[in-house]
């Protein structure tokens, strides 16, 4: 896929990986729309990228399908969606209270599915849907069994919603990154981050993603 003049839409773009994303999108050449929940963000990386920009909240309903919406009008069609949301919780599952447990479900799984069914209405043949999900996928993390939980649901219904909408001739991208350094682990919704080893560089997985969309993968594990 040649992501020259494509039609990009990164949701998450304020976030320490989903800037990274939209840098990399907009040194190939791509059209960018950036979407974001934080307007003083979403802003400021607007400003630096000369990109257009959306509001999404992804915990909203129907925050998804405007946003997408908004994107095809600003490009004039979409041919990659990016999803580049979620937020992390930590400690056993016995301490995370309900409405914990609710807000990691929401971030991480509720949420690329809504922008995913959003996008499905708006690719067409050749589209490209990518999502980040986590190395807890497959290899699920005590002290992180809820966040795990979700990265693996997240994953299960990438690799379902692939066979959906194989014979539109849409792909989705399933990304499993390792901890990244995108500062995510010192802003949880709940718990304190374990000690964890030195994460990724953002940037390289930002590279790693979106040379992966242009090669035509499906899958992406570090």
């Amino acid at each position: 896929m040649d992501l020259v003049e494509s039609r990009i839409c990164i949701v998450g773009a304020t976030g320490g990986l989903g800037s990274e994303i939209a840098r990399q999108c907009v040194g190939h050449g791509a059209r960018v729309v950036l979407a974001g929940r934080n307007p003083t963000a979403l802003e400021r990386i607007s400003q630096e990228l000369a990109c257009p920009s959306v509001r999404i909240d992804v915990a909203e309903p129907t925050s998804a399908d405007q946003a997408i919406a908004e994107a095809v009008e600003i490009l004039g069609g979409l041919d990659v969606v990016i999803c580049a949301t979620g937020t992390v919780a930590f400690g056993p599952v016995t301490e995370l209270e309900d409405v914990i447990l609710e807000r990691l479900f929401v971030a991480n799984v509720l949420g690329p599915v809504r922008v995913t069914r959003a996008a499905i209405g708006a690719l067409t043949s050749g589209g490209v849907i990518v999502n980040i999900s986590g190395i807890v996928a497959d290899h699920p993390t005590a002290g992180m069994a809820a966040y795990s939980a979700t990265k693996a649901a997240l994953t299960a219904f990438d690799r379902a919603v692939a066979r959906e909408v194989r014979r539109a001739g849409v792909r989705i991208l399933d990304v499993r990154p390792p901890h990244t350094e995108t500062g995510l682990a010192t802003r949880p919704i709940a718990g304190v981050a374990p000690a964890l080893p030195e994460g990724r560089v953002p940037r390289e997985v930002a590279r790693a993603i979106v040379d992966a969309v242009a090669a035509g993968a499906t899958d992406v594990v570090f």
